[in-house]
């Protein structure tokens, strides 16, 4: 029987990019998504793949939300927490919501999203879950305090997790991608881009959502149980840990 994957931020980006090849690989996919239902409608009518709105932030939304997906598609066995915003600005002129929505979406829907499902793959002696990180979560960013410590909050829940999880047979790990060819990417000043950005990039390009997507595909697969507390750091070789 197919294994039951849930992909947070999954109509858009990277997190479209993962549904698709967890679709394709034969897993039985829902995708979560916060606010943009034009983006979200579009999404499912081109993969045919449901889709589940609530804000990964609240833990009340993600409980109700979890309990939805599976009364609708079965236990979550495959959990990707992709959502993530940015909030950018210097610390001096960061406004205390800035700080306080990225944190709780990038890192606070960690703890949200898995609380509601890890008793359950527990109780069933599997699970998989990937959380999505940030290159910036590792090497920090002028601009994005908030942003980077969240990403970096990821990889140490990860961890931790990771080590409690171990004997039930759920397998914990993370992926820091670099500069991934989305739109948020696309929206930066050509210039900037070919100027700032591509020279770091020893690689000389984006990644793509799809090499993401790969990535993940592999750690979810049955055979991956010996990977677990691990960091893909996916990026170019714009930065090496």
């Amino acid at each position: 029987m197919a294994r039951v994957a849930l992909v947070t931020g999954g109509t858009r980006g990277i997190g479209a990019a993962i549904a698709k090849a967890l679709k394709a690989e034969g897993y039985k996919v829902g995708a979560n998504y916060g606010g943009n239902d034009e983006a979200a409608n579009k999404f499912k009518a081109e993969t045919g793949i449901p889709v589940f709105k609530w804000d990964v932030s609240s833990y009340d939304a993600c409980a109700e939300g979890i309990k939805k997906f599976e009364a609708e598609l079965g236990p979550v066995e495959v959990l990707v927490n992709n959502a993530g915003i940015t909030r950018d600005a210097m610390l001096h002129r960061m406004k205390p919501e800035q700080w306080s929505e990225v944190i709780n979406t990038n890192l606070g829907s960690l703890f949200n999203m898995c609380r509601p499902v890890i008793e359950g793959m527990r109780a069933r002696k599997f699970g998989r879950i990937v959380n999505i990180s940030s290159i910036n979560g590792q090497k920090g960013q002028m601009g994005q305090t908030n942003y980077s410590a969240a990403k970096a909050g990821d990889i140490g829940f990860t961890k931790a997790l990771a080590q409690e999880s171990a004997k039930a047979g759920i397998t914990v790990n993370a992926i820091c991608p670099g500069y991934i060819n989305t739109e948020m990417v696309q929206a930066v000043p050509k210039d900037v881009l070919e100027k700032n950005i591509l020279p770091q990039i020893p690689i000389g390009r984006l990644g793509e959502p799809e090499e993401i997507a790969r990535c993940v595909v592999f750690l979810a697969a049955d055979a991956s149980g010996l990977i677990t507390g691990a960091t893909i750091t996916a990026n170019g070789g714009q930065y090496f840990t």
